[in-house]
């Protein structure tokens, strides 16, 4: 048995941690539950003969497994038969305090075989407590009779139960899947002592509709014959619909001690399996690394020539065709081998690990395949394929510049050609001689502007020049045409430069004549544009929409237009001031007889569109007053509102009800479970009946919602904190009683995960999923306890050594030298018989028969060993 750490408490009552799940009493045991009466029968029975079939041998037995065990004495005989060792010596006295020492005595020494026992005291013994002496008995039980039963990799009771199936697995009628219900017809019993003693029993004349008839056979033969008393009643069995799984476990494993003999030759077959099939595995990996490293190799030596193929394409369409096949390589060809070149080298790692671990010489592959010499290779590949790559690009930069400078001189030829049409055409007019002096300030605003746009173009034509040249100097295949349009395009950029300045020489000669005029259209222009924003701003303030909560706002909105209000009179002497410049330029045009256009050329706007604009204002204002009034009425009206539903709020205590009843609920729970489960429902009754008072809150909250009403400064509590408190409330109490009920010694992957990482274990993705696959075949989304210990277990148990399997080929062959087909067909699967016959060398030797083999040379040959 693997020593484990144990923490021993000692006070009236024994409180012990132990991480072996069969040292721990079983949930059945809680103090506060009954066992199921027939199942209480079979216990008595079935322990009290275990515990007399083990007192005998001390010349003494119980009749009454709760009364004879109280003062202790026979208790501490019966773990001195069991275990072989002397305990303390016992205390002589019979008065209580002698039979509690006693029975601690007892006690102690369970625990000190790491045993947990749980809510089991002495005083509870000595009073005669028979569920508490039924529990301490089956941990003894467990401990001493089935823990150390080990069955292939399974141990304790899965091990129990495997090697039933195993062994009653030929046998019609047998299907042992538990200790309760398979065992009813009493078929499997009767199974395990024919497959030992076939002499016993008539298995061919046993009935399945005979269940009492079988079990009272099975217990006679027993009994009679391999000195396991009668520990059940047939009736009791039969006549339970399911019978007790200890009781039924604690006889099976006298069967399991009995056999245990027998079991030698099987112990020893599966040794040899376990060995052979790893020799198999590491010769799959050293096959499946031979075939993915000669695959890479031949990839990597067909691949080099199409890199080092450097025969440069004439178009970008061709060139890009080589990039988009070498991306193509990259995204799709290469991965998936640089995954084999990764998942090589990991299976060589992982290869020579077993070998070592498993104490087998380590792998050499063939020559040329060693992972170096990939790696070498791989360099190899990865350094023609950079050098391809920066050929790849040199060529396409080369070919992308002058596909660029061509579009480039196409694209800024468009653009210039786009914005000279007309432009000769328009330099060439002659509107400024029969334009009015505002026309023709407009008209020389236009051309200096125009001037200014033709200094800005004329980057763009020494750019095309530029591009040109570029183009000839790398021979571009279509340099004739380009020279032509840029020949076109310097000869019209001459004929514009000589325009330009003809029509400015017409234009400010005639400009002077219209100065004054000129002036006064300015001065109203600058004064009319500030006005005019000024009036837009107003009607757009005017009408502005407004949203307020509260009659502070609405007040401070009042207020701002009182202010606007104060500043009209300033305003309208602004306006008489503007109309007068228009008037002005009315009088001068009608005494020197001038024709006027009638339009301002330094602004859109007219004496008329003023005055329009100042009706409208004047017009709004009292329309504002009005929405402001009618706003603060609504205001008032909320404000009613807002107060009247913080009064209900505080009387009724609405929001600090819920809130409390929430903190009860999450602090004040305590107590056993049937005390915080009755106090949930408590709680929960208690909210159903203030249901009435909310929905009264509710309907103030629903008025106020109407209105629009976002807040309230006058209470603390609102209806959504109200309503998601009681909602938190309901999912707390949901929570609580699930977690209350959640006790089942179970952990999810994610805390299984965590336990193994904090013992030390590097897991990736792939390792735990084997792992879950060990603790979890069933694929049930938890992992028991009992799961865990067993991979644990496994996991540390000593490598098989070449001795090992040397002596368990002798148990095989009855201890001769050698070993026939014949044995290693009939002790072995198929599989592994015939992997050992196709290896195993003939045997020379002294008076052995034809076709014997040598299994110690084979077995020296698992681990490398010339010699032993």
């Amino acid at each position: 048995m693997t020593a484990v750490e144990t923490q021993i408490t000692y006070t009236n009552s024994y409180t012990i941690q132990h991480e072996d799940a069969y040292m721990t009493q079983e949930e059945d045991w809680d103090r506060d539950l009954l066992l199921d009466p027939a199942w209480e029968k079979q216990q008595r029975k079935t322990f009290t003969a275990w515990c007399n079939s083990h007192l005998r041998k001390a010349g003494t037995q119980i009749e009454n497994i709760e009364e004879d065990f109280r003062n202790g004495l026979k208790l501490m005989l019966l773990l001195e038969v069991i275990s072989g060792e002397r305990l303390p010596k016992p205390d002589k006295g019979k008065m209580r305090f002698h039979k509690i020492a006693n029975v601690n005595k007892a006690l102690d020494f369970i625990c000190s075989k790491g045993v947990k026992l749980v809510s089991i005291g002495a005083e509870e013994i000595v009073d005669g407590n028979v569920k508490m002496t039924l529990g301490m008995i089956w941990t003894i039980i467990l401990r001493f009779a089935i823990q150390d039963i080990s069955v292939e990799e399974t141990s304790a009771k899965e091990g129990l139960l495997l090697w039933c199936q195993r062994k009653t697995a030929p046998y019609r009628n047998v299907n042992v899947q538990n200790f309760h219900i398979s065992w009813k017809d009493g078929l499997a019993l009767c199974a395990l002592i024919h497959r030992h003693r076939p002499d016993l029993i008539d298995y061919s004349k046993l009935r399945k509709d005979d269940p009492i008839g079988n079990l009272n056979t099975a217990f006679e033969v027993a009994e009679k014959y391999l000195d396991i008393p009668k520990m059940l009643d047939a009736e009791d069995i039969v006549n339970t619909p399911k019978p007790d799984e200890k009781a039924i476990m604690t006889y099976v494993s006298c069967f399991y001690h009995a056999f245990a003999g027998a079991e030698q030759a099987e112990t020893a077959a599966n040794r040899i399996c376990k060995v052979l099939a790893v020799n198999q595995e590491n010769e799959k990996l050293m096959e499946e690394y031979e075939k993915l490293a000669s695959e890479l190799l031949e990839w990597i030596r067909r691949t080099i020539p199409w890199l080092e193929n450097r025969v440069a394409e004439q178009t970008m369409r061709a060139m890009q065709q080589k990039l988009e096949d070498f991306r193509d390589y990259r995204r799709v060809h290469k991965p998936p081998r640089v995954q084999e070149k990764c998942q090589l080298e990991i299976n060589f790692n992982t290869l020579q690990t077993k070998l070592r671990l498993s104490n087998r010489p380590a792998f050499m592959p063939s020559e040329g395949k060693m992972v170096s010499d990939i790696a070498n290779a791989w360099k190899g590949l990865e350094q023609v394929e950079k050098g391809y790559e920066e050929w790849l690009l040199t060529e396409i930069r080369r070919l992308e510049r002058l596909d660029h400078l061509a579009e480039k001189f196409k694209q800024k030829c468009a653009m210039h050609e786009a914005w000279t049409t007309g432009k000769e055409d328009l330099l060439s007019q002659k509107d400024y001689e029969s334009a009015s002096l505002m026309e023709i300030r407009a008209l020389m605003r236009k051309h200096e502007a125009f001037e200014s746009d033709l200094a800005a173009h004329q980057d763009r034509v020494e750019q095309i020049a530029a591009i040109a040249q570029e183009l000839n100097e790398l021979d571009y295949h279509d340099a004739a045409t380009v020279n032509t349009r840029c020949q076109g395009i310097c000869d019209q950029w001459d004929n514009l430069g000589t325009l330009t300045q003809k029509r400015r020489d017409s234009l400010e000669r005639v400009e002077k004549l219209w100065e004054t005029i000129d002036q006064l259209y300015l001065e109203f222009a600058k004064r009319a544009a500030p006005f005019n924003n000024w009036m837009d701003g107003a009607m757009e303030d005017l009408q502005d929409m407004f949203i307020v909560h509260s009659i502070e706002e609405i007040q401070s909105l009042i207020t701002a237009h009182d202010q606007f209000k104060a500043t009209l009179p300033e305003a309208d002497k602004e306006r008489m001031a503007t109309l007068g410049i228009h008037n002005e330029i009315l009088k001068i045009a009608q005494t020197y007889g001038i024709k006027l256009s009638g339009i301002n050329p330094y602004t859109n706007l007219s004496s008329q569109d003023i005055s329009t604009k100042w009706d409208t204002v004047k017009h709004f204002v009292p329309l504002r007053d009005q929405m402001l009034q009618e706003e603060v009425a609504r205001q008032q009206a909320n404000e009613r509102l807002r107060r009247q539903f913080a009064a209900q709020m505080e009387v009724r205590d609405g929001g600090a009800w819920v809130t409390s009843e929430i903190s009860h609920v999450s602090v004040d729970i305590a107590g056993s479970l049937e005390e915080q489960m009755n106090s949930l429902k408590q709680y929960e009754q208690n909210i159903i009946n203030y249901k009435s008072n909310i929905d009264k809150l509710e309907g103030d909250h629903q008025l106020i919602q109407e209105s629009l009403i976002f807040d309230n400064k006058h209470t603390n509590y609102t209806m959504e904190v109200c309503m998601q408190t009681a909602a938190r409330s309901a999912d707390g109490l949901s929570s609580h009683s699930s977690l209350l009920k959640k006790r089942n010694g179970m952990m999810d992957p994610d805390d299984f995960r965590a336990c193994l990482i904090s013992m030390g274990y590097d897991l990736g993705e792939v390792e735990f999923a084997r792992i879950m696959t060990l603790v979890d075949p069933n694929n049930t989304g938890v992992v028991t306890f009992q799961a865990f210990i067993d991979f644990m277990t496994r996991e540390t148990a000593e490598t098989d050594t070449a001795e090992q399997v040397m002596a368990s080929f002798k148990i095989l062959a009855s201890d001769k030298n050698y070993i026939t087909v014949e044995e290693l067909r009939r002790e072995l699967p198929p599989e592994q018989a015939e992997y050992c016959i196709t290896r195993m060398t003939r045997y020379v030797g002294p008076d052995c028969p034809s076709g014997a083999l040598d299994y110690i040379s084979f077995s020296s040959a698992l681990y490398g060993e010339s010699d032993l």
